[in-house]
Parts: structure tokens; C-alpha cells; sequence
């Protein structure tokens, strides 16, 4: 929406286009041109799709005989390393031992942190999940995330994920009703919940509190977990295409950007530098 706003106010003013019969590729080259002296790469070609797919549907409506963005390129921009935060096994390990698990509030963040680092779940999936989510099949439990764009994906708990569910389920009187949430929100002091899920933002600050609680520096956000998980995976001699599967990635190339093995042979390269 924003896209659209900005770039059909900036051809009004610029070229006095008041139509979109008008719409000419130069139009929106010269719209992506003058993005790029004020964004990124990603988010210009980010708002060019999002016109791309504006004028796709403008065309297929008989709105417009052909899309003028179509011919148009975005800049240039390859990406071989995510910017994720990616933690070590025993950092991750040290945040979650750190929570004070005696509460209810932290048994909810010590089976989100572990169900987000044992499935390479992604947070917007985790946070949907319900009571029914969780359940038992072939005597281990399992858990069904509802990722993007529709889909189902189902994983087999790691074992310590499968007690830390299991403990906040029993310290809950969730198992009781299916439909409710499962990661649920709480006032501030208290530890009644609220019946909400959980949000983004609110378990972002959940994770960096607990990271802060346990010592780490780095600037560890909701994807790390995921991220590290993945790591953690291929270090120890797991695949990347079923890294992929269980990340439920469509691409083996967008799995690799989570892939930090690269980094300890630089790290230990580095130490040889003796001055």
C-alpha cells in the first residue's frame, strides 16, 4: 500500500500522470532510480514487486493491456550470509537455563525459546499455534506449525522440548481446551493469562530480556533461535536439504543463509594473527 501511495504521487507530481492508462515503464524506472539514492536494495526491490503485482492484477482485469513494471529491473543485490544473530550451542543453552522456570511466565518463554530452536520454527508460527498443535503420535509428541502462506508443517519434538511442553501444559489448565492459545499473553505483574496470543514485539522483548538475564552481548532477536537451531543441525553432520525440510524452506539457498559453519573456521583463522 505504501508502495503504491508513494509511487503514484510521485508520477503525479513528476510527470502530471493523472491515469493509469498512462503509466509508462520509463515512469516507474525512473521511480525505482530515485529510490535507490534513499533505500536499500532489499526495500527497492521489495516496493517494485509489490507494483509488479499491482499491475499484474491490473492486467489480468482488462484495467490495462500490459503491465508497465514488468520490464523494469530492480538493483542489483546478492545476499550469501543472513544478518541474523546466530548464538553458539552453549549461549543458547545458558539463556534458557537462566529462566526461572519455579513461574508460569517462565515456563510459557522456556517452551517458546525451545520450540522456536528444536523445529526451526518461525516466531509468527509459533505464536499461532493452539493447545490442539501440541499432540501425541507414535508414543512421541508432535507439534503442527501453521507457516506462511497456508501451510502445515509438522515436527517431531526434540526430547527436551517435548518435557519443557509437557511441563507448561501441566502447570496450565490449557490441555483442558484445544482451541485456546498456546503461547498467551500476561499483564505485566501477575501471572494470569490473558486468553490473547502472545505478539511479536512482546516476545521480541521477551528474548531480549532473557538474553539479558543470562549474560549474552549479542543482539539476539526472535529469529536467532531459529537460526541457531538450524546451525546447530548442520554442525552435526545433518543435510542441508533436510535442513530444509524441517525449516520448511522451498529453497536449499535460502537455508544457507542461516548457515554459520563458515564462521569458526574464520574465528580460528583469525587467532593465528600473533602480534
Amino acid at each position: 500500500m505504501r508502495a503504491t501511495i508513494d509511487f503514484l504521487t510521485f508520477i503525479e507530481r513528476t510527470y502530471n500522470v493523472t491515469t493509469l492508462q498512462q503509466v509508462q515503464p520509463l515512469h516507474v524506472a525512473s521511480w525505482v532510480e530515485l529510490m535507490t539514492t534513499t533505500h536499500a536494495p532489499p526495500t527497492v526491490k521489495a516496493r517494485l514487486a509489490a507494483i509488479r503485482h499491482l499491475f499484474d492484477w491490473l492486467a489480468s482485469g482488462h484495467v490495462m493491456p500490459v503491465n508497465p513494471a514488468h520490464v523494469v529491473r530492480g538493483p542489483r543485490h546478492s545476499v550469501k550470509r543472513g544478518k541474523t544473530v546466530v548464538l553458539a550451542p552453549d549461549e543458547a543453552r545458558q539463556i534458557i537455563d537462566a529462566i526461572d522456570v519455579s513461574t508460569l511466565r517462565g515456563q510459557r518463554d522456556r517452551a517458546l525459546i525451545g520450540l522456536m530452536v528444536y523445529t526451526f520454527a518461525r516466531v509468527a508460527a509459533a505464536l499461532q499455534m493452539t493447545v490442539a498443535d501440541v499432540f501425541h503420535e507414535r508414543r512421541r509428541l508432535w507439534v503442527r506449525l501453521h507457516e506462511k502462506g497456508g501451510k502445515e508443517h509438522v515436527m517431531p519434538c526434540h526430547h527436551n522440548l517435548e518435557a519443557w511442553l509437557q511441563d507448561y501444559l501441566d502447570k496450565t489448565a490449557l490441555a483442558a481446551d484445544p482451541k485456546a492459545i498456546l503461547f498467551q499473553s500476561m499483564p505485566r505483574w501477575g501471572e494470569q493469562m490473558t486468553g490473547q496470543p502472545l505478539s511479536q514485539a512482546d516476545a521480541f522483548q521477551m528474548v531480549r530480556r532473557r538474553s539479558a538475564d543470562a549474560g549474552i552481548l549479542a543482539n539476539v532477536g526472535n529469529h536467532s533461535f531459529r537460526a541457531t537451531g538450524i546451525t546447530a543441525y548442520l554442525k552435526n553432520g545433518g543435510t542441508l536439504e533436510t535442513a530444509a525440510a524441517m525449516a520448511n524452506h522451498s529453497s536449499t539457498r535460502t537455508t544457507q543463509l542461516y548457515d554459520r559453519r563458515s564462521d569458526d573456521v574464520t574465528l580460528d583463522e583469525v587467532e593465528r594473527i600473533l602480534i
